[in-house]
């Protein structure tokens, strides 16, 4: 039970929810209060947050600084031909309104930096990083840490995808993602999509699996990622698990962690 009153409208609208056991009123309820912030608003946000947007995810904070781009419609779905040159916190809150107008949109068009990203993060209930250079996913693991926010992480290139969730904040073998890469590598060692190619639907896989994680993780049902790394590889249709420890001499989650604050991502 709930004391949540849906609308007619809402009940339509999220009846296949609804009728789940798994989900139910409760759970569409939670749905319905939720904050989720999704960083980025390109191919991996922008399934994630039509997706969401969809379930019935009450606030939505998109953060993105860029504005659309030809080259981008190759596979960030929320935009179109007509928004090349807009702002993509614009254009994916354009494309939310259109699917689903009871959806509150917070549109963050700055670049999250260690002035910022503790506070912004603070104001919501959940992460979904799907940013794609390793400067920001270090920031936004650290900044969830801090914030003691759970976060939803995705990445792809190429033809590979991978995708966890970290909740280091949470006692037990809840590693984060400096458990999982310690550093980030030389720049110029790994190239960027620009440079490398991303096969367009992979963004589509990636994106929806990662959607489905949130959902799970705010309505409190199935088994969670964290602790898990999953690993796709389209060329082959194989996905792949690797089990995750939590690594004691974590910079940031070990019991001798030395990273207390975000100024170390000054600059």
């Amino acid at each position: 039970m709930t004391d949540f009153e849906f609308t007619e409208q809402q009940m339509l609208r999220y009846a296949r929810h609804i009728v789940l056991p798994e989900v139910g009123g409760v759970g569409q309820a939670k749905l319905l209060r939720a904050r989720v912030l999704v960083v980025g608003a390109g191919g991996l946000g922008s399934p994630l947050l039509l997706y969401l947007a969809a379930a019935g995810v009450g606030t939505l904070g998109v953060v993105d600084f860029d504005t659309v781009d030809l080259t981008n419609l190759q596979r960030q779905i929320i935009h179109g031909t007509d928004r090349v040159g807009e702002a993509k916190t614009a254009s994916a809150a354009r494309s939310i309104a259109a699917l689903n107008p009871e959806v509150r949109v917070i549109e963050h068009r700055e670049r999250l930096g260690a002035a910022n990203a503790v506070a912004i993060i603070e104001g919501y209930d959940l992460v979904a990083d799907g940013s794609d250079n390793f400067a920001t996913r270090y920031l936004v693991n650290d900044a969830c840490f801090l914030a003691r926010k759970p976060l939803v992480s995705a990445a792809m290139m190429r033809f590979e995808g991978q995708l966890t969730t970290f909740k280091a904040h949470e006692p037990g073998n809840h590693p984060c993602y400096r458990c999982l890469f310690k550093e980030a590598p030389p720049p110029g060692l790994v190239p960027s999509c620009s440079q490398a190619g991303i096969f367009g639907a992979i963004a589509g896989v990636m994106g929806t699996l990662q959607a489905a994680e949130v959902l799970k993780e705010i309505v409190g049902i199935g088994e969670s990622l964290s602790g898990t790394l999953v690993l796709y590889d389209a060329l082959a249709t194989r996905f792949d698990r690797l089990r995750l420890k939590r690594d004691a001499a974590c910079e940031l989650c070990g019991p001798q962690a030395t990273i207390k604050d975000l100024a170390h991502h000054a600059g």
